[in-house]
This record gives structure tokens, sequence and C-alpha cells, in this order.
């Protein structure tokens, strides 16, 4: 673990513990964040990859996701470019996808089967962590660019027996016709480079957190902490947790 500021990060604790935890809440990404990145391992960075490297949607889906993947993860974490070229790009990229899903004929029993699959795990202390929020009402905000909305990681955490009250879940949507195929996907799209853009205040549960002006930021990339965006809190902590190496 390597702390920027030892010093600042105690008066921050301490500020926490003073003003009790009725003040905090906790904001968080997903993949990788909540989840593992190995499982038996190999590498699972997404829920979406798990997907994409099965054989659950037609024959050719796999290789046409994984051609865009080529395409536009270059230019994700190519920091040589400027931000609003990275957002185009992932943009664009999310959108391909999600057109790419609905002609593929993604379905709900899919988003299942991925999840069922075992090839999504929580990381390690997480399980405890979700039991505690939970416990003390600590509301989890998890604000995700996942290619399988929000639907994947309700059902995940159902499965884990986590889907608790106090969690609110900010990602991408997909309208689903009587049969459960996915028809559209509804704006704004969500993705790792404009989780700035996802304004709290505008939420439904924003009632239950603004007075709560104490923030624990959990993510696994440099554009997570941009998650709290426009929400006037009074103090943050922010963690951005390790990647998970195969030995």
């Amino acid at each position: 673990m390597k702390i920027i500021n030892e010093e600042e990060l105690k008066k921050k604790i301490k500020i926490f513990k003073n003003q009790g935890l009725n003040k905090v809440h906790i904001v968080s990404d997903f993949d990788k964040t909540l989840t593992t990145n190995l499982v038996n391992g190999k590498k699972v960075p997404s829920i979406i990859s798990v997907l994409r490297d099965g054989s659950y949607l037609t024959s050719d889906y796999a290789e046409k996701a994984q051609k865009l993947y080529n395409k536009y993860h270059p230019i994700e974490i190519d920091h040589k470019l400027s931000i609003e070229a990275r957002k185009k790009a992932m943009n664009e990229w999310w959108t391909e996808h999600f057109k790419l899903l609905i002609k593929s004929k993604l379905n709900k029993k899919d988003i299942k089967k991925v999840v069922e699959s075992g090839k999504v795990k929580l990381r390690g202390g997480i399980s405890e962590f979700l039991a505690f929020l939970h416990n003390n009402n600590i509301p989890l905000i998890i604000i995700s660019g996942n290619g399988l909305g929000g639907d994947s990681i309700s059902m995940f955490l159902e499965k884990e027996g986590k889907l608790y009250s106090n969690i609110h879940i900010v990602s991408n949507s997909f309208e689903f016709d009587e049969k459960g195929n996915a028809v559209a996907v509804k704006e704004p799209i969500i993705h790792g480079m404009n989780k700035d853009e996802t304004i709290l205040h505008n939420l439904p549960f924003f009632n239950e957190i603004k007075h709560r002006k104490n923030i624990i930021l959990l993510g696994d990339s440099l554009g997570d902490p941009d998650m709290v965006t426009g929400f006037n809190y009074e103090n943050i902590i922010n963690s951005l947790l390790k990647q998970i190496t195969p030995k």
C-alpha cells in the first residue's frame, strides 16, 4: 500500500471518526475495484470481457467485439492524447459495442449466464466490507461504465447475497422486449472516461447522501476520482486499488 500524504490521511480519518458514520458515504467503481481482475490464475478485466471471451451470443460476436477492443483500448490508455479525444473514442467504442450486442441478440438470460459462470468474483474482503456498510446504514454508490449494464451488477450482487438496500447502482441500462431481448440502450452512455459527467445531485437517491459530506472513493483508474464531480463534499479519501498480477 502506498500513501501519498500520510499526515493528511491521518487527519481525515480522525475527522471521519469524530463526525461519525452517519456523515459518510462510499462511491465506488465496479469492475476491478469491487471485483478481482484475476480468477483461477486468468485475467478477468470486466463482466463484458467474460461475455466477449465466451460463446454466449452469435458466432461472430466475439471476433467483432475483439476488433473494437483492439481499435479503441489503445486510445483509452494513451495518456499522451487529450481527454477530449479519449472521451470521443470511448463514446464511439461503447456506442458501436452496444449496437453489436443488440444485433447479436443479447438476452437477459445471457447476462445471467455470465454472472453465474464463476468467472466474476469479489475482491478479497469486499464481501465483509459490503456487509459492514449495510449493517451500519452507509450508502454505497456504484458508478460503472459496465458494458453489460446495471442489470449485470445487480444480478451478480444478488447471486452473492449482497444486493443490499443501501446500494445504488449508476450504470448503463438496456431496454428489453417481452422476450428479454435487448432492443436499445438508454442515454446517456457511461464509460470509463466520462464519469465526471454523472452528476450525483441529479440522481433519485441524492436526498439519502446530500448530508453525508465525508466520502470514501474507491476505483482502479485515474479517471475514477472524477465520479464525485459536482458533489459538495467536505472531506474525501481517495483509494486506487491495485490490480492483482499472476504469480
